[in-house]
């Protein structure tokens, strides 16, 4: 299968990397020529627009970082769909967005699979992260030995709109723990608590998270480098905001991570760090949480292997399976 991957950055860049390595046949596309340059090098091929990209692929890829980023390149592919062509949809997006985009596909002949990651961009670069699909179950099976070359964990989440939901909902809840670890540490600095003893404590603890192994580390190391942005978490909190208010939920502490992350974006900009958030703290205290023996960033360990399906648990067979 020829695949096309249009965004280079810091996780579209990992996943289409894991592609090449892994022997597919790949172009590229990306407003960085720089980006596309480096790929080239490495043996994929360059395309022009999104157009040539679809024209010459069986299958493209887009993980680009706004609803209307994403909408601006399917738009351009969309008179170039044709039956057996395939969009792959990998950004964290809008659900009504990806429903509109996949109907256009759909009613040109071609197929739409939703499929947002999560993990962590160290994750992206070893092929080790972990997949949401949404899907109909013959195209999920069609795709999953490309899905599970571009991630370890693979989970079919239902119809297509269903990923989406999904994937904003986990990354509400890891800017929640982002938010709590902050706290945490800032609220330890000040009553005199050593930062690594308070690390420890807490990884070891049923207070420990995913967010606190990974992100923690690059906080206290004073990097607060995991390659993702506050405009990025506002966009991501601001989608399960609406969620919710569409569906009359009448949240409390989502609406407060909104507001934390705004004024964060009006104090630092709003291409600062995410994990900088806790610099809010910082400067209101005086107070540095650093220390020693923290990585500059985070690497991904695990050695890279091939992925597999996730079956929700209490499930005797595959969602929409037959």
């Amino acid at each position: 299968m020829k695949m096309g991957f249009v965004g280079l950055g810091n996780v579209g860049g990992k996943l289409a990397g894991s592609l090449l390595r892994n022997g597919h046949d790949l172009t590229v596309l990306d407003l960085n020529a720089e980006l596309v340059a480096g790929f080239v090098a490495k043996g994929a091929k360059a395309a022009d627009s999104p157009a040539d990209l679809m024209q010459a692929c069986d299958a493209v890829i887009t993980c680009l970082p706004s609803p209307a980023a994403c909408a601006a390149v399917v738009e351009e592919m969309i008179p170039f769909v044709e039956v057996g062509k395939i969009w792959m949809e990998m950004s964290t997006t809008e659900v009504s967005e990806v429903k509109r985009l996949a109907a256009l596909v759909t009613e040109k002949g071609g197929t739409a699979i939703e499929c947002p990651v999560s993990g962590g961009c160290h994750r992206a670069d070893t092929g080790n992260i972990s997949i949401f699909a949404g899907a109909d179950r013959a195209t999920f099976e069609r795709m999953l030995p490309i899905l599970t070359t571009l991630g370890r964990r693979v989970l079919h989440t239902g119809e297509i709109g269903s990923a989406s939901t999904l994937k904003v909902m986990t990354n509400y809840l890891a800017t929640a723990n982002l938010l709590t670890c902050c706290e945490a540490l800032v609220t330890m600095k000040a009553v005199g608590i050593d930062m690594n003893t308070t690390y420890e404590a807490m990884k070891i603890s049923s207070g420990t998270s995913f967010v606190h192994e990974t992100e923690s580390q690059v906080i206290l190391n004073g990097s607060r480098d995991i390659s993702f942005t506050m405009d990025l978490v506002k966009k991501d909190i601001g989608l399960f905001q609406k969620l919710a208010e569409d569906a009359n939920v009448p949240l409390e502490i989502s609406p407060l991570m909104v507001e934390i992350f705004n004024d964060g974006i009006a104090k630092y900009g709003e291409r600062e760090l995410s994990p900088n958030i806790i610099r809010r703290l910082e400067d209101a205290t005086g107070l540095d949480v650093t220390a020693t023996g923290f990585p500059l960033e985070l690497t991904d360990d695990e050695p890279e292997e091939q992925g597999y399906e996730v079956i929700p648990t209490g499930l005797i067979k595959p969602i929409l399976a037959d």
